[in-house]
C-alpha cells in the first residue's frame, strides 16, 4: 500500500516536471513573440501610417487629397544634442520652443518616443536629413498632410489635427497614440473610421548604435499600412466656388440639395476660410487668430446657426391647414381686426395661391387660428392646446423641430413648441391662440437652420417626399456603402393635389410678387419664396427658399443673407444666380453677378475705446476742487451675428416683413 502511494507521489511530480519543460520549449523555440519581446533592444517597431482616403465632387473632381511629409520624434532618454542653439538653427525653432516641446515629451515618457516636429516638407526635410545624424535620439517618420486643392468647402470638410489627452484616454480599443492625427470636425470626423485606413508594422534590425541592419527574419512579422477608403460627394466643386464669391463680403448660408436623391449639392457658411489654414504645422496659430474673427468663420451655419423661418414657413402652414381641413384652396379671409400689417395691397382679394404669392400677413393669421380651433374642444384654452398639439406634429413631418440627420456632427435640431412648451412658460390653460399668433407667420419661438428650409424646398419640389440630406454619396466607389438610411425615402403626409396651389403662388412671387425683378431667369421657371427674419440685434436677416424648374426639379436651395433686411433683394437674387450656374453652367445676367458680389452686409464691429486721460488735480489752495470720475470705455458691440447655440424665446410680434 505504502509503496503504492511512493509510485504516484513520483509520478505526479514526474507529470509537473514534464509540464514546465513543455511550456520552456514552446517559450524559447516555438513561440516568436516571446524571442521578439527579448531582442527588443536589437529590434525596431516601426509603425506606418496610412494615407486617409481622398474626398471627391460628383463629377469626380478632387477635393481633398495627402502631401507626402516627415514628422521628427524624440526619445528623451537616447537624446544627445552637442550644441543645442545650432541644432534649434538646424530645424527652426526659438530655444525657448526647444525647451517646451522637450518639456512636454518627457513628461510623456522619458524612454518612449514622442512627437518633436511635425509636417516637415521634403525640401525641409532634406536640408536637415545628413545633419540629424550628429544629434541621436531624433528619428522620422513618413506621414501625410491634407490638401485642399479647391480652397472651398472649409466647414463641411472640417480638419484633422492632433489627438486630445482626452481622446487618448477615452478609446474603448487602443488604435490612435501622442502625436496622431485625427478628424476633429466636418466630415473628417464623420467619417474617422474609414478615412483613416489600417496601420500597418515592420520590425528593424538595429546595431548598439541605433544604425538599420535590415528586416527582421526577412518581415515575417511586417504588416503593410492599408490606405483609407475614398468619399465621392454629392458636392458640386464650380457651383460651391461659385456661391463662395457670391458671399463674400457677408454673413450667412447657401444650401442646395438635388430633391430627387437628397444629395447636398453646395454648402456655404460665410464668411468662410481657406481649409488649407488649418492644415500644416501652424495650425494652433491659424486656429486661434480664427476663432477670435468676430464674424465666427469656425461655426457651420448651414447645421448649427438658428433663425427664425419668417415667411418662408407661410409655406409649410399653408400645406398644413389644407391637409387638415382648416382652410381650402380657394379659402379668402378679410384683413379686419388682425393685429398684423399687410403689404400686398389686395385686402380679401386672395386665395391660398394667392396670399402665398404676395406673402399675405393677415391671411396667414387666419390660416393658423382655424388650425388651432379646428377641433371639438369649446374652452377656448383648451382648443388652443389640443390645436398646438396636433399642429406640431403635424409639421414635425417637414423635419423641423429635430435633426434631420445629415451626415455631419454639430447639427442642431431647432425650436418647434408644442403646447407643454407654452405651459411651462404660461402654466396650463393660461396660454391661447392670441398668445402665440406670431407662429403664424414665421416668429416668435420657432428656429430652423438653414438646412430645414433648404430641405423644405425639396420637400416641395418633390410633392411631399424626401431623401435624408446628405453630403456623401459613396463609400470606396460611387454610389456604395453609404448608411441606409440615406436611401429611405420620407413621405410628410399631405395630398400631393395640395402642393400644386402653394406651387402656384411660389412661381407667382418670382414672376409678379415679392422677389425683386432682377432675380428673374429667362428660360428657368424658378418658385421661391421669400423671407425677413426679425432680429433684436440689428437689422433684419434675409431669407429665401426656391426650387428649379417647377416640372421636374433639378435644385433647392435656401439663402440666408444676415443683416440684408428684405428677403427679396439679397437673398433672392444669390439664390437665382446659383440656380443659374448649375442649371445652365454659366450667368448670363452679369450686372446682378456683379452687384451681388460687390454687396456688402457685413455688420459693423466697434472697435474699443481708449479711456479718457484722466484730469489733472488742481493745486490743494484751489478754491473749487473737481469731482474726478473715471472714465470706463463702452464695449465693444458684436456683430449680428447668430450663435450656434442660440436658445431665443421671443414674445409675440406683430408684424411681419416679406
Amino acid at each position: 500500500m505504502i509503496e503504492n502511494r511512493k509510485y504516484i507521489i513520483i509520478g505526479v511530480f514526474c507529470l509537473i516536471g514534464l509540464v514546465y519543460l513543455s511550456r520552456l520549449f514552446y517559450l524559447q523555440v516555438l513561440d516568436d513573440s516571446y524571442s521578439l519581446e527579448s531582442s527588443s533592444n536589437s529590434i525596431k517597431r516601426v509603425i506606418e501610417i496610412p494615407y486617409r482616403g481622398q474626398i471627391y465632387d460628383r463629377n469626380g473632381k478632387l477635393i481633398v487629397y495627402n502631401s507626402p511629409v516627415y514628422d521628427l520624434y524624440v526619445t528623451p532618454k537616447k537624446v544627445s544634442i552637442p550644441d543645442t542653439l545650432a541644432f534649434c538653427r538646424l530645424v527652426g525653432l526659438e530655444r525657448t520652443e526647444f525647451d517646451s516641446i522637450m518639456a512636454h515629451a518627457k513628461a510623456y515618457s522619458y524612454v518612449k518616443p514622442s512627437l518633436f516636429l511635425r509636417q516637415l516638407s521634403k525640401e525641409d526635410f532634406a536640408r536637415i536629413q545628413d545633419a540629424l545624424v550628429d544629434y541621436r535620439g531624433f528619428e522620422h517618420i513618413t506621414s501625410s498632410m491634407r490638401t485642399y486643392p479647391a480652397r472651398t468647402l472649409a466647414n463641411t470638410l472640417g480638419y484633422v489635427a492632433e489627438i486630445s489627452k482626452e481622446q487618448l484616454e477615452a478609446q474603448e480599443t487602443p488604435y490612435y497614440r501622442q502625436g496622431d492625427y485625427i478628424g476633429r470636425s466636418g466630415l473628417e470626423k464623420q467619417y474617422e473610421s474609414v478615412l483613416r485606413g489600417q496601420r500597418g508594422i515592420k520590425f528593424i534590425m538595429q546595431d548598439v548604435h541605433a544604425v538599420p541592419k535590415g528586416s527582421w527574419k526577412n518581415g515575417a512579422f511586417d504588416s503593410l499600412a492599408v490606405a483609407g477608403k475614398n468619399l465621392h460627394t454629392g458636392i458640386d466643386v464650380e457651383i460651391q466656388q461659385y456661391a463662395d464669391t457670391l458671399m463674400q463680403n457677408k454673413v450667412g448660408s447657401v444650401v442646395a440639395i438635388e430633391p430627387s436623391t437628397g444629395q447636398v449639392l453646395c454648402m456655404v457658411s460665410a464668411p468662410t476660410y481657406d481649409p488649407n489654414i488649418l492644415s500644416s504645422r501652424h495650425f494652433s496659430k491659424s486656429y486661434a487668430q480664427l476663432a477670435k474673427n468676430p464674424y465666427k468663420p469656425l461655426i457651420n451655419r448651414p447645421i448649427m446657426a438658428s433663425y427664425r423661418p419668417g415667411s418662408t414657413f407661410k409655406l409649410i402652414q399653408a400645406l398644413v391647414a389644407m391637409q387638415d381641413g382648416a382652410v381650402t384652396p380657394s379659402s379668402i379671409f378679410s384683413h379686419a381686426g388682425v393685429p398684423m400689417k399687410c403689404h400686398c395691397f389686395r385686402s380679401g382679394r386672395l386665395n391660398i395661391s394667392g396670399a402665398v404669392q404676395y406673402s399675405c400677413n393677415p391671411y396667414f393669421y387666419h390660416v393658423f387660428r382655424r388650425l388651432l380651433y379646428n377641433n371639438s374642444e369649446r374652452n377656448t384654452f383648451k382648443a388652443s392646446a389640443t390645436g398646438l398639439q396636433h399642429w406640431h406634429d403635424m409639421v414635425s413631418r417637414f423635419g423641423i423641430g429635430q435633426k434631420l440627420g445629415i451626415d455631419l456632427p454639430g447639427e442642431l435640431k431647432g425650436s418647434l413648441p408644442d403646447a407643454s412648451y407654452y405651459n411651462r412658460m404660461y402654466g396650463e390653460n393660461h396660454w391661447k391662440f392670441s398668445t402665440v399668433y406670431s407662429l403664424s407667420i414665421g416668429e416668435g419661438e420657432l428656429l430652423i437652420n438653414p438646412l430645414k428650409m433648404a430641405n423644405v424646398a425639396a420637400i416641395i419640389a418633390n410633392r411631399g417626399w424626401y431623401y435624408t440630406p446628405h453630403i456623401v454619396s459613396g463609400i470606396g466607389k460611387p454610389g456604395e456603402g453609404i448608411d441606409p438610411k440615406y436611401l429611405e425615402k420620407h413621405d410628410v403626409g399631405i395630398n400631393p393635389q395640395y402642393f400644386e396651389y402653394v406651387i402656384e403662388g411660389m412661381q407667382g412671387a418670382v414672376e409678379n410678387g415679392t422677389v425683386t425683378a432682377a432675380a428673374k431667369i429667362p428660360d428657368i421657371v424658378i418658385c421661391g419664396k421669400t423671407g425677413t427674419s426679425q432680429n433684436r440685434k440689428g437689422k433684419d436677416h434675409s431669407i429665401f427658399v426656391a426650387f428649379a424648374p417647377r416640372e421636374n426639379p433639378k435644385i433647392a436651395i435656401a439663402v440666408f443673407v444676415e443683416n440684408a433686411g428684405w428677403g427679396g433683394i439679397a437673398a433672392a437674387s444669390v439664390a437665382s444666380l446659383v440656380i443659374e450656374k448649375y442649371i445652365k453652367r454659366q450667368v448670363v445676367d452679369h450686372a446682378l453677378d456683379k452687384k451681388v458680389k460687390e454687396a456688402n452686409y457685413l455688420p459693423g464691429v466697434t472697435p474699443p475705446q481708449k479711456p479718457a486721460p484722466k484730469k489733472i488735480e488742481p493745486p490743494k489752495d484751489s478754491v473749487a476742487k473737481p469731482l474726478m470720475v473715471k472714465a470706463i470705455p463702452p464695449r465693444p458691440t458684436a456683430p449680428a451675428t447668430v450663435e450656434a447655440k442660440s436658445s431665443i424665446a421671443s414674445r409675440p410680434v406683430t408684424t411681419s416683413e416679406n
